[in-house]
């Protein structure tokens, strides 16, 4: 998991770098906004997650963990 460690670390320089550039409420609000705008743009890129229905997976999934085997 090198890369999730390596991708926290490159989060927590940018978020305060940003936060020194400009005001802290300023930095929330923006990262608010890139957050929101990315997954807008994910969404309309992406228009075959929208028909995406994973319910009857998660319900197999859940049963299958009550299952008690002897």
């Amino acid at each position: 998991m090198p890369f999730v460690g390596f991708s926290n670390e490159l989060e927590a320089f940018e978020s305060s770098l940003v936060g020194k550039l400009i005001e802290p409420v300023a930095a929330v609000v923006f990262g608010g906004t890139m957050t929101v705008i990315t997954v807008v743009v994910t969404g309309i890129a992406n228009l075959v997650l929208l028909d995406l229905d994973l319910t009857k997976e998660i319900e197999e999934k859940e049963a299958s963990h009550f299952i008690f085997k002897t």
